[in-house]
């Protein structure tokens, strides 16, 4: 049973940047950003595939959000880049831990068996 932590959100203006932070409890297979802005669905973001580091972007964000790892704490990053009023959202740290992760279960909420709380990112002049 993993548990998850986020921190690291807060109040940006457009063209800033944020780094996110999210610490499991235990190991896991992937971990990855999903973000819900209000009246909208949770979307997918960013994953990383822990075996071979490998990560995977929404098109939203690609080029300007980066994913990464810290093997010994179990932890995972979001680097935020040129942050526009859009990105404005709770992001949701997400993990696998028992199964296999393919790209299909990597990219959906669906496939995530743990979740953390979330943590806000307002983006505002």
């Amino acid at each position: 049973q993993v548990q998850l932590a986020e921190s690291g959100g807060g109040l940006v203006q457009p063209g800033g940047s944020l780094r996110l932070s999210c610490t499991a409890s235990g190991r896991s297979n992937a971990m990855a950003w999903f973000r819900q802005a209000p009246g909208k669905e949770r979307e997918f973001v960013a994953a990383l595939r822990w075996s071979d580091a490998n990560t995977f972007y929404a098109s939203s964000v690609k080029g300007r959000f980066t994913i990464s790892r810290e093997k010994g704490k179990n932890t995972v990053y979001l680097n935020l880049n040129s942050l526009k009023p859009e990105d404005t959202a709770v992001y949701y740290c997400a993990a696998i831990s028992s199964s296999r992760p393919i790209m299909s279960t990597m990219t959906s909420a669906q496939g995530y068996e743990h979740w953390g709380q979330g943590t806000e990112v307002a983006v505002s002049s």
